[in-house]
C-alpha cells in the first residue's frame, strides 16, 4: 500500500443520510479514503441544506460541516425507477448508511434483505433516535430528543430548575461515531465471512453509552448523579470553571498533594489553612465556597496570565475558547483537526479536518460539500447508463 493510500481506498459508501448522524458517519469514512456518494431527493436534498445561517445568508453550516468531499446525486428512492437505479448502485457498493425513521427503507423495499439479495457483501448502517425496536422505535426525533431521553439534559445546567441541552448536536455526533465504528467492524468481519450485515445505532443508545460512569453511579447507589454545576458531579475536587478578567479557564483537578502549590501559585495560601480544603473529596457546599473564593482571585488577571501561572506550576488547565479562538491556534491545524482550504467560491478559509491520525494510511479529509445533484450524470455514466437513459430518468422526475 502506497504512503498516500487511505485505509478505506476502494470502499464505496452510499449515503442516504440527512442532517448529522448518518452524514457525519459517511464523511468520516470518506476521510479515511472511501468514495462517498450522497443520494438525495430531487429538488430538496438533505434537510441540512435548509437550515441556513440566516434569511440573508443561505449557506448551511450543518450541510457543509457533515458532507465535505462527497459526490452528490439526486434520486427518488420512493419510485420504482429510482429503486432500480439504487439497487444497481448497491451491486458495486460496500456500505449504505441511513438515518431515516426505522422501517422507511423496508417500506420502499430497500431494506437489508433486498440489498443483500443484490449484493451479499453489503453493509447497511442504520441510525435512529430511540433504537430499532421497542415502543418508541418509529418515533421521529432529533439531537435534543436523544440528549433528553438519554439523561444528558438532566445532568446539564446549574440545577434541577435550570436544565439545558449541550449547545452542540452532541447526541447526533456520538451517534455518527458509533455508526462509523459499527460499519468498520462489519467491514472487518466481512473479510473473514465474505458477507455483510446490518448495523444499528441510535441517539438514545449513544447517550447512555457516553454516560457509562454516571449510569454506573446510579446503579451502585440508587441515586441520580445530579448536576455538574460548572464541574462534574462525580468529581468532588478542585475541578471546574473559573472566571478570569477577560474570559474563563478550567482547572482540571488538583490532587491533595498538589493543593499547597496550587493555592500558593494563585496567590491564596490562606485557603491552604482551611481544614475543609484538605479533604480528599469536597462536599458540594465546600466546593461551592472554595470556587466562590477562587473566583474573586481569578477575576484579577487575564486568561493568558493565568495560563502562564498554572503552566509554570505544572498544574492542569485549559482556557475556555470559542470556535474562532480555536481556529486562531495553529496547533489544531498541525494536528489535522482543522484544515486550511481554498474554497472555489470563498477563497482561503478553514474547514474541520479529521480527528484520527493514521501513520501508514493517513486521512484525506474532503474540503468542500457538493451542490445538490452535482455529480448525478457522472455517477450514472459510471454505472453504465447512456445519455438517452439519463435524459429519460430526468424527464420522468426520478433524478
Amino acid at each position: 500500500m502506497s504512503e498516500s493510500s487511505g485505509a478505506l481506498d476502494g470502499v464505496r459508501v452510499l449515503d442516504l443520510g440527512i442532517l448529522v448522524q448518518a452524514p457525519q458517519a459517511a464523511q468520516f469514512l470518506g476521510d479515511l479514503g472511501a468514495d462517498v456518494i450522497k443520494v438525495e431527493l430531487p429538488g430538496l436534498g438533505d434537510q441540512a441544506r435548509w437550515i441556513p445561517i440566516s434569511l440573508e445568508d443561505l449557506r448551511a453550516p450543518f450541510f457543509e460541516g457533515c458532507n465535505r468531499g462527497k459526490r452528490s446525486m439526486t434520486l427518488d428512492l420512493r419510485r420504482p425507477e429510482g429503486r432500480d437505479v439504487f439497487l444497481k448502485m448497491v451491486e458495486t457498493a460496500d456500505v449504505v448508511v441511513s438515518n431515516f425513521v426505522p422501517g422507511t427503507l423496508d417500506r420502499w423495499d430497500l431494506g437489508y434483505e433486498a440489498l443483500a439479495q443484490r449484493n451479499p457483501r453489503i453493509v447497511l448502517g442504520l441510525g435512529s433516535t430511540f433504537g430499532p425496536v421497542g415502543r418508541d422505535a418509529r418515533r421521529k426525533g432529533a439531537d435534543i430528543a436523544g440528549q433528553a431521553s438519554g439523561g444528558l439534559v438532566a445532568a446539564s445546567g446549574s440545577g434541577p430548575h435550570d436544565m439545558a441541552p449541550v449547545g452542540v448536536t452532541i447526541a447526533d455526533h456520538i451517534g455518527s461515531q458509533n455508526l462509523a465504528n459499527g460499519v468498520l467492524a462489519a467491514l472487518y468481519a466481512r473479510e473473514r465471512t465474505g458477507r455483510g450485515q446490518k448495523v444499528e445505532v441510535s441517539l438514545l443508545g449513544g447517550q447512555i453509552f457516553a454516560q457509562a460512569s454516571e449510569y454506573s453511579f446510579s446503579f451502585l447507589t440508587g441515586r441520580d448523579p445530579g448536576h455538574g454545576a460548572g464541574g462534574h458531579t462525580l468529581i468532588p475536587m478542585i475541578y471546574g470553571i473559573l472566571p478570569t478578567q477577560d474570559g474563563h479557564i478550567v482547572i482540571v483537578g488538583v490532587a491533595v498533594p498538589e493543593r499547597p502549590a496550587f493555592f500558593e501559585a494563585v496567590g491564596r495560601p490562606d485557603l491552604q489553612e482551611d481544614p475543609r480544603y484538605q479533604a480528599l473529596l469536597l462536599t458540594p457546599e465546600m466546593r461551592c465556597d472554595l470556587f466562590e473564593a477562587l473566583a474573586v482571585t481569578f477575576r484579577t488577571k487575564t486568561t493568558v496570565e493565568w495560563e502562564a501561572i498554572l503552566e509554570a506550576s505544572g498544574l492542569r488547565y485549559a482556557a475556555v475558547r470559542t470556535p474562532l479562538e480555536v481556529a486562531a491556534d495553529e496547533a489544531v491545524y498541525e494536528n489535522g483537526y482543522l484544515q486550511h482550504i481554498q474554497h472555489p467560491e470563498r477563497g482561503a478559509t478553514s474547514a474541520v479536518g479529521c480527528p484520527v491520525r493514521l501513520s501508514e494510511t493517513p486521512a484525506r479529509p474532503g474540503q468542500v460539500a457538493p451542490e445538490l445533484g452535482q455529480h448525478t450524470e457522472e455517477i450514472l455514466l459510471e454505472l453504465g447508463y447512456d445519455w438517452d437513459a439519463i435524459a429519460a430518468l430526468r424527464e420522468e422526475g426520478v433524478l
